[in-house]
């Protein structure tokens, strides 16, 4: 019965390729989405209320890697351990997991909130604000904060919903809260005048509505078996969804304690540059955002494909995930190389998108671009890399690429390259550590690749 049910998934006989752009497109545009939350904030932001708005939401951006450190730590970790219980054929495993993730993604959500708003002053504080900033970051920060239990259901339910084997529907939830948000944020901002505050207001209307439709999905058009019952949080269960998800939740921790340092060392040194503090605040934050675009796409192959190798891992089909890994290599480097040359090209359209600025503002952008983001070519194969392993099971070796780039590498060279460099060394600290990043996930990979082959002929002989 086991293998008859294997065999009538689409996982276990659809073409590989075919299969990545059936699950990796939805996943990409849903990624890509979700980033438009910060990104759309950001344009009309810095169009209607200017440089110190643009520097208010970079403050406030860790409280957005966190919010999406918990969803992808739940949302990756069931959606992994229920294709690969899938891929074996262990149904009621499978759902269970489900429920306790779903449950766990809402209880997690509304604690986050509830401390961000207590703590709203400190937090700030500890982020890098200055007392110019602090104004826009209360009120941006203070208002978001009451959409972040539907900000981590709908990011990690998403993860849910493609292992169900609905990506399109996936798509649509993000998709239209960012519509929505697109909307809104026109409107309050520059029809309602509320600046600052009327993005946020945008936002969080958005996220509400995406969060409904997650909701919606699970009550009403899941494939999965899902009681009520199963919705009760099984510490056994937890512990597996932990162990598969530590390593994406590691990754956008680590990017919440970089930005952290990140902010901190700009505000720094930056003071004793001719940009001051508040240029280089902005210009990393509207950077980031444009960086996320790639991101998105990013981890949008790797989430795309995780049901490809997880299932595949789980029932064996060790080829199917190699060649898995391989088409999602090659599209990685692609899409790397087509932002690197925007980047290099095009940094200083890129910034205007988000406001104008002075001759400083446009000179740091440009050097920016063209220094720190100089890696993005091979910046890809790293995340790709984690989601691979993450999605057969290999959880540690999962979290030990997803630090590889942030803690490893780059938050020492951030901290030491100024000392001699000043601000300048947070710019190449970045191309050293996405290197090295790089490197490391290949060679991890290329041993991971090999034992398949050995298992492989294993199961030939026998």
């Amino acid at each position: 019965m086991k293998e008859e049910q294997k065999q009538q998934n689409p996982l276990a006989v659809e073409k590989e390729g075919k299969l990545i752009a059936k699950f990796a497109i939805p996943a990409i545009i849903s990624m890509l989405v979700s980033s438009l939350y910060n990104i759309v904030d950001q344009i009309f932001i810095g169009q209607g209320v200017g440089l110190l708005g643009n520097a208010a939401t970079n403050i406030a951006f860790p409280i957005s890697i966190i919010c999406t450190a918990t969803a992808l730590l739940l949302g990756i970790g069931s959606a992994s351990n229920f294709n690969l219980c899938s891929g074996a054929g262990e149904q009621k495993e499978a759902s269970g997991i489900a429920g306790t993730g779903l449950s766990m993604l809402v209880i997690c959500g509304v604690i986050i909130s509830v401390v961000t708003l207590i703590f709203l002053n400190p937090l700030l504080h500890l982020f890098g604000v200055t007392a110019k900033i602090l104004p826009y970051a209360q009120d941006y920060t203070g208002i978001t904060a009451f959409g972040i239990p539907f900000l981590i259901l709908t990011t990690g339910g998403n993860h849910l919903i493609r292992a169900d084997r609905s990506p399109t529907y996936s798509m649509t939830c993000m998709l239209t809260g960012a519509i929505i948000n697109t909307i809104l944020d026109s409107l309050f901002i520059f029809g309602f005048h509320w600046g600052i505050k009327g993005a946020a207001w945008a936002t969080v209307i958005g996220q509400i509505v995406s969060g409904i439709m997650v909701i919606v999905y699970f009550m009403r058009f899941r494939k999965m078996e899902l009681d009520a019952s199963m919705l009760r949080p099984q510490l056994h269960l937890l512990k597996k969804i932990f162990s598969l998800g530590m390593a994406s939740c590691i990754n956008q921790i680590a990017m919440a304690v970089v930005q952290i340092t990140m902010n901190n060392t700009l505000r720094y040194y930056g003071a004793a540059s001719v940009y001051g503090t508040d240029i280089p605040l902005a210009c990393v934050g509207v950077i980031s955002k444009v960086n996320m675009v790639f991101m998105a796409i990013a981890i949008g192959i790797s989430q795309g494909c995780q049901p490809i190798w997880g299932f595949n891992y789980g029932a064996g089909a060790y080829d199917r995930v190699k060649r898995t890994y391989w088409k999602a290599f090659k599209i990685a480097v692609t899409v790397g190389v087509i932002f690197f040359l925007c980047f290099q090209l095009f940094p200083d359209q890129l910034v205007s998108i988000f406001g104008t600025g002075s001759k400083e503002y446009y000179q740091f952008a440009a050097r920016y671009f063209r220094i720190f983001m100089f890696m993005t070519f091979a910046n890809g194969i790293q995340p790709m890399s984690s989601g691979f392993f993450t999605s057969i099971g290999r959880a540690k070796l999962g979290i030990v690429v997803s630090l590889t780039r942030q803690v490893i590498f780059l938050l020492p060279l951030i901290l030491i390259f100024p000392k001699f460099m000043g601000i300048d060394g947070v710019m190449y600290a970045g191309p050293i550590a996405d290197a090295a990043a790089a490197i490391v996930a290949i060679g991890f990979a290329l041993k991971e690749l090999d034992k398949m082959n050995s298992g492989n002929k294993r199961q030939n002989i026998a």
